[in-house]
Formats: C-alpha cells, structure tokens, sequence
C-alpha cells in the first residue's frame, strides 16, 4: 500500500481535520494486506491514529483510516447515537462499532450507509442519505449534502486544500510519519 494511495485519500484524517476515511487496495497473490497494515500502525499509532482493513476479498481491500478519539467524540453526538442504536449498533463503544460495521460489510447484502457516521460526515447529511439518497440533495462532495451546504462546501474546500498540500510535502521528502499529525479531538472539523 503506498504512501501515495494514503495520501491521495486520508490527508485529512493524517491532518487531524477528518476523524477518518476509506479506501480500497487492489489486492494480488503477493499482497500480505495484514502485515501492511501492523507496519503502517506500527508507525501511525504515536500520533494517535489506527489503520484497518473492513473487508477483504481475492481482488480488493476496503481500508479504514481513523482517529479513535474523534470516533468517540463523534459518537457522543446524540444524532449520531440514535442513527447508530437504530441500526443495531453499541455506541458506547466505537471499537464494538467497528467490529459490527465489518460484519455488516462481510454480509454485502446491503451496503451500511452508516458507514458514514464513521468517517466523521454529519449526521443530519447520513440520516438524510440513509432515507431518501437522492431526495433533498444541495450539494456533493466527498458525501451529499442535505443541511448546511456552505458549511460542507467549506469542508471540501479544506480537504481538498490539505489533500494537495500533503501530495506537494510528499514530493519534497516528507514521509508519511511526518505527515501525520497530533491533533486535540475538539479541533475536528464539525
């Protein structure tokens, strides 16, 4: 997994402005997507950050980026915590959470849209998704916006500014432990 792929999708999670993101790793017979993964926390964990795999197959791998802090500071919102009860989760622990959600996702009879709970989007934006995706919709980003689309605009905006000021520190020799940054959980975006 390279340090470009990490960057091109989680600069604002490295950067302490997201509480966490996805993406996926083509997967071969040589790829040992586990022991990438202990080598990236191996390195990640002193600033405060957790790398996982949600869901492998024989061709791909959904990989979960995050900030464990700022997923119990998000999961404290009371939104987010009747979403989560609704779907049958136990919000009172994230890392419960996140074992639930990769059942969920080994399921794939229904995507969880909840997932978006997980990556720190708003939670009136993923109620709204989770009832009527394509009703109400103000605006698109990194998720559809239903509420506050200045705001969102604002947030994209920012990490798409952070995205290519971690690509251009990346092409000048900084590796992924610098990059990475200590954040304080109230300095989350929302």
């Amino acid at each position: 997994m390279s340090e470009e792929l990490i960057i091109e999708h989680c600069s604002p999670t490295l950067a302490g402005i997201k509480t966490g993101s996805l993406f996926s790793v083509r997967v071969t017979e040589d790829t040992d997507i586990n022991k990438e993964v202990r080598d990236l926390n191996k390195i990640l964990r002193k600033k405060g950050i957790r790398i996982i795999p949600l869901k492998k197959t024989d061709k791909y791998a959904l990989i979960y980026l995050y900030r464990p802090e700022h997923l119990k500071k998000d999961f404290n919102d009371p939104q987010t915590l009747s979403i989560l009860k609704k779907k049958g989760y136990e919000p009172q622990n994230p890392e419960c959470c996140i074992a639930q959600l990769i059942k969920r996702l080994e399921r794939g009879d229904v995507f969880p849209h909840e997932i978006g709970l997980f990556l720190g989007y708003p939670p009136s934006d993923v109620e709204c998704f989770m009832k009527h995706p394509c009703k109400g919709v103000k605006c698109c980003g990194c998720w559809k916006v239903y509420s506050e689309p200045e705001r969102a605009k604002n947030t994209f905006k920012r990490f798409r500014t952070c995205t290519e000021a971690y690509h251009q520190m990346n092409k000048n020799g900084k590796t992924l432990a610098q990059l990475a940054v200590m954040t304080k959980v109230s300095g989350n975006y929302k």
